[in-house]
């Protein structure tokens, strides 16, 4: 985790900063839109962690009773190795928990070696695959890690 990176609570007027980075960070065919940055943020439970100017890097996820999910990540490809998706993984577990969250779950590409070895590094463990579930036809891993409970208070 980046000690230095500066971190905060997205709002909604983030959406189109977050889809702006989300397009730089995708595939065309897993890019998403204002639209869906939107809505994502307006689902019950959902928060968004930002790091860094422009930002740099974003997770959405959302908390409900005690389970949470990341819905996506994204680093700028300017930034990457510099641990802003890690630290963004655990400003989100944290984040997630002070929530009252117990565990958070995720999807990973089977063929994202990065992101399957940054969830690796972060503890995760799989507990299911979902066959074909990308737009390349890739395998998505269905990852679950255990959250300690202690809440991170970030920058609202």
């Amino acid at each position: 985790m980046r000690e230095d990176l500066l971190l905060r609570l997205a709002r909604r007027e983030d959406a189109l900063d977050l889809a702006a980075l989300h397009a730089r960070a995708f595939p065309p065919a897993e890019r998403w839109d204002l639209v869906a940055i939107t809505a994502m943020l307006a689902m019950p439970g959902a928060f968004g962690v930002m790091a860094g100017e422009g930002p740099e890097g974003f997770i959405l996820a959302r908390a409900v009773e005690d389970e949470a999910e990341v819905l996506t990540l994204a680093v700028d490809p300017d930034a990457r190795r510099q641990r802003i998706g890690a630290t963004l993984l655990a400003a989100a577990s944290a984040e997630a928990a002070r929530r009252g969250a117990a565990c958070l779950f995720l999807e990973v590409s089977e063929a994202n070696a990065a992101a399957r070895a940054l969830y690796a590094a972060a503890g995760t463990a799989k507990v299911g695959r979902r066959r074909r579930y990308y737009a390349d036809g890739s395998d998505a891993i269905v990852l679950r890690l255990e959250l300690d409970g202690a809440g991170l208070r970030l920058g609202e």
